[in-house]
C-alpha cells in the first residue's frame, strides 16, 4: 500500500520524539513533516537534543522543523500532536478544520463531548463519534484523543473486568515515572530520594477519563460508565513505566482465578485485525508474587501491553491487583499511532 504522509507537532519534546521513533519504518505511515514552536522552526531536526535510545532515526535527522500551523503541513494527511496543552487547544482545532486527521496526545480536547477518547483495545466503537464531530463542527478532518498515560493502562485492565463482572467502585494509587512530566521534567533536587504525593490535575483525569472510555456510544454521544473511581497520584524516581495498585468492588462476585482468566484471555479489534502496533496479548498476566516490576516489565509487548499481577482478594472491596504500563509508548505516542492504524483500517482515513 502507498504510505500515508504524516506530520508530528511538538516533535522536539519527549513524546514528539517517541512519535518519531515509533513511526520510523512504519509499514503504513511515513513521516513527511516535523513541527515545532517558533523557537525551533527553521533549523534541522538533528540540532535539537534527542533524549531517547537508540539514536535519532536517520530519515528525520536532516528534516527542517516547521512552524506548527496548518499551512505548513500541506503534504500531510495525518497529524500526530504532542504539543503543550496551551497550544493544542487552538492548533489542533485549526488542523481538523483544515481537513487534517488529528491524533492528539494532549489534554484539552479529551473530554469534549464530540471527541473520541480512545484506547483501541477498549472502545473501538467510539470511533463513530467522529461523524458526530464532523457534522456538528463542519469539519472534513477530525480530532481523536488518547487518554492520560495513567488512565490508559488502568482502563485497559478495568475493561475486561467491567465486561465480565461489572464494576461498582475503583480505588487506585499510582506511582508515576518522571517521563510522564515530559523533558526535562521534575527537578533532580525534588525527585531524588523522594516521592511527591501530588501531580497537578492528575487525579481528576484518572477519576474521569476511564468513565468516558468505558461508556456506551449512543449514536450522538457517550453515556459514561456508572461506577466511582478514587485516585491518589504520586511521582516516584523511576524513568519509564507507571505502576498502579488497584482495588475494585464488583457487581458480580469473582475469584482471583476467574479475574486472571478474564484478563489473560481478553482480545479486541486490534488483535483480530493484526494491526502493526497492537500487542497480542494486550494484557499480560504475571503469576509471580513480585511482578510486575517497572524495570523488568515496562517493555512487554514492545511497550504496548498492560501488565497485571498480584491478583488477590481485597478485605474491604472484592479484588486487588497491581498493573504497569509504559509511560510514553502505550501511554502516549504509541496509543495515538495505534488509534490511527485502527481508523485507517476502518475507513476514517482515506
Amino acid at each position: 500500500m502507498t504510505k500515508i504522509k504524516v506530520g508530528i507537532l511538538g516533535a522536539t519534546g519527549a513524546v514528539g520524539q517517541r512519535f518519531v521513533q515509533l513511526l520510523a519504518d512504519h509499514p503504513w505511515f511515513e513521516v513527511a513533516a516535523l513541527g515545532a514552536s517558533d523557537r525551533s522552526a527553521g533549523v534541522p531536526y538533528k540540532q535539537r537534543r534527542w533524549v531517547l535510545q537508540p539514536d535519532m532515526p536517520e530519515a528525520e535527522r536532516d528534516m527542517t522543523l516547521r512552524l506548527g500551523e496548518p499551512q505548513n503541513f500541506g503534504d500531510c494527511q495525518v497529524i500526530f500532536s504532542a504539543t503543550p496543552n496551551d497550544v493544542a487547544e487552538r492548533v489542533e482545532a485549526e488542523f481538523a478544520a483544515a481537513g487534517f486527521y488529528v491524533f492528539t496526545n494532549a489534554g484539552p480536547h479529551r473530554m469534549d463531548a464530540d471527541v473520541p477518547l480512545m484506547i483501541t483495545d477498549v472502545n473501538p466503537e467510539h470511533a463513530a463519534l467522529i461523524r458526530v464531530q464532523q457534522a456538528q463542527r463542519g469539519w472534513s478532518g477530525f480530532i481523536v484523543a488518547n487518554s492520560n498515560c495513567t488512565s490508559t493502562n488502568l482502563t485497559s485492565a478495568l475493561k475486561p473486568l467491567h465486561d465480565a463482572f461489572g464494576l461498582e467502585k475503583v480505588f487506585v494509587v499510582s506511582m508515576q515515572a518522571v517521563s510522564g512530566a515530559g523533558y526535562p521534567g521534575v527537578s533532580t533536587m525534588d525527585i531524588s530520594d523522594n516521592v511527591i504525593p501530588y501531580i497537578g490535575n492528575e487525579e481528576p483525569k484518572l477519576e474521569e477519563e476511564p468513565l468516558k472510555m468505558l461508556g456506551r456510544f449512543t449514536g450522538d454521544g457517550i453515556d459514561f460508565a456508572d461506577f466511582a473511581i478514587s485516585a491518589h497520584c504520586n511521582r516516584v524516581p523511576t524513568l519509564d513505566g507507571h505502576l498502579e495498585c488497584v482495588s475494585v468492588a464488583l457487581r458480580n462476585q469473582a475469584t482471583p482465578e476467574q479475574a486472571a482468566e478474564v484478563l489473560r484471555s481478553y482480545r479486541s479489534v486490534p488483535q483480530e485485525l493484526g494491526l502493526p502496533s497492537a500487542p497480542d496479548p494486550c494484557i499480560v498476566v504475571r503469576d509471580e508474587p513480585d511482578r510486575p516490576q517497572v524495570r523488568l516489565d515496562r517493555m512487554a509487548g514492545h511497550g504496548m501491553a498492560t501488565v497485571v499481577g498480584r491478583i488477590r482478594r481485597d478485605p474491604i472491596l472484592d479484588l486487588k491487583f497491581v498493573l504497569l504500563g509504559h509511560t510514553t509508548v502505550r501511554g502516549a505516542a504509541g496509543g495515538s499511532v495505534l488509534n490511527a492504524e485502527l481508523l485507517l483500517q476502518q475507513g476514517y482515513i482515506f
